[in-house]
This record gives structure tokens, sequence and C-alpha cells, in this order.
């Protein structure tokens, strides 16, 4: 009797999960936009409003996430604070639009600053500029 309800539960189960696993997966490809601007040699002054820039032309049919996060890093590390990534300068925007506006936030001057665009994935530009 224990055999037999075992038996039945199992293929029960069985059945549901080869219903979802065996559900054909929708293809969907990875967007790495260029990131346009800044580029090397921009300077950007504590307070001003710039256009974050990336080239599209080359976007897929699929994309995993199209909506867009910018936020600031220095010397290759993702800064803390305004800026970073729990108050980015820019949130919730298509990253197939190809450009942003963002405020530059009150940092420290510094030579090694990069946006960071993420979406379908994380492109950095060149290190810029920031003054103050």
């Amino acid at each position: 009797m224990h055999t037999q309800l075992f038996t039945i539960i199992f293929f029960a189960f069985a059945t549901l999960f080869s219903n979802v696993f065996g559900a054909p997966v929708e293809t969907r490809d990875v967007f790495i936009p260029p990131i346009l601007y800044p580029h090397a040699g921009t300077v950007w002054f504590v307070g001003q409003f710039h256009n974050v820039t990336w080239d599209t032309s080359n976007r897929p049919a699929q994309i995993t996430n199209s909506i867009g996060m910018i936020v600031l890093a220095k010397g290759g590390i993702i800064v803390s604070g305004v800026g970073g990534l729990n108050h980015p300068l820019a949130s919730n925007f298509s990253i197939l639009d190809g450009r942003h506006e963002v405020h530059v936030p009150n940092v420290k001057p510094g030579k090694d600053y990069a946006v960071v665009l993420f979406g379908d994935s994380g492109n950095i530009s060149p290190d810029f500029t920031i003054k103050t």
C-alpha cells in the first residue's frame, strides 16, 4: 500500500517537473553597448550636467535587461555614497535610448573617474577627470 502511494506521488512530481523543465526557453542576447562619452580626456566639473552616451547600433533583437543604471567609479572601483550603487547618477531608463543626462556629484577631484553603465551587462567608460 505504501509503495503504491509513494509511486503515485513520485510520478506526479516527476511529471510536474518534466513539464516545467521541458518548457522552451526564449533566447536572449547580452547587449554590451560601448560608452562614447565621457571618453579619455573629458573633464567634468562638480555640479555640471552631462549626457552619458553609448552606441546602440548593434543591439540584438532580444535583450536580457533593458533597464539602465549609471554609477560612478574611481580607480576602477564603484564609489560609495552619491554616485554609487545605492545612489546612482541615473537609474530606471532604457539602455536603448543611447544617452542619459547625469548630474556630477560633489566628489573629490581626480583623474581616474569612470562611469559604469548597467543594464544587460556592465560597461565602463575610459578614465576621465572631475574637478571642483
